[in-house]
């Protein structure tokens, strides 16, 4: 298989930038953190993950590990890393109550394995039509599917930006469930934090993946789009393009 990557971060209006990403130097793997927690506690978080994961995700045979034995391993790497948060936590005062997203797409043999813990998000754009392969963890979407607000609703909603699971939490933990996607040639993918999201609606982000040529060039432009639309957060976007299967 044959991907392009390009990827961007900035601050955006806070004072820090507390999103991190990891892009693995053999395009085996991508991840992107939001970490949160207030002063350096969320760039502390979501830099934990960048340590301990990617780490973890080495134990992957990338050619020949089964679907049950690579989630197995992005389960764990999630979990060792939810631990070391959550301890780190309870050991710095300063750090009390850190926390972190953590999305992710694995590939191995082959198949895309992506998924996450928290409101990161990874998009998929194949054949002009954009999907969203992440659930957000938040308080609004759990109210949505349990019929007690509209998607519209949520947009304006108080708790709109409030997860009930993250990295930090006990329940950030308790495994991802991730997605399968068999990629296709021309498909291409985006991670990204909700400071991206709070800022590009999805039929822009939809045309701009779609008249990309270049995944750096694109992941700049939703980037600046977001940063032209009003987000108040730090933007990180990956973006990936399937070039052969």
């Amino acid at each position: 298989m044959k991907l392009q990557v390009g990827w961007l971060s900035i601050v955006g209006k806070r004072e820090n930038n507390e999103d991190a990403y990891y892009v693995d130097s053999r395009n085996r793997f991508f991840l992107v953190a939001d970490g949160m927690g207030g002063q350096s506690a969320g760039e502390r978080a979501s830099g934990l993950a960048m340590e301990f994961i990617p780490k973890k995700l080495q134990d992957i045979d990338f050619e020949k590990s089964s679907p049950d034995q690579a989630i197995k391993i992005i389960d764990d790497a999630i979990t060792q890393a939810n631990y070391e948060i959550m301890a780190l936590g309870e050991l710095d005062p300063r750090l009390k109550n850190m926390g972190t997203t953590i999305t992710f797409l694995v590939n191995v043999a082959g198949t895309m394995f992506i998924g996450g813990v928290g409101d990161s998000r990874v998009y998929l754009l194949r054949s002009d039509k954009l999907q969203q392969l992440t659930t957000d963890h938040s308080v609004t979407q759990a109210l949505i599917e349990n019929g007690l607000l509209t998607p519209d609703e949520a947009l304006y909603h108080r708790y709109r930006n409030t997860l009930w699971r993250y990295l930090g939490c006990k329940e950030g933990g308790t495994g991802t469930n991730p997605k399968q996607i068999r990629p296709q040639v021309g498909d291409r993918f985006l991670i990204c934090t909700d400071g991206v999201t709070g800022g590009v609606d999805d039929p822009t982000l939809s045309k701009i993946l779609a008249a990309g040529t270049d995944p750096q060039t694109t992941a700049e432009a939703i980037v600046q789009a977001a940063t032209d639309g009003g987000s108040k957060d730090n933007i990180t976007g990956v973006v990936i393009f399937v070039d052969e299967v």
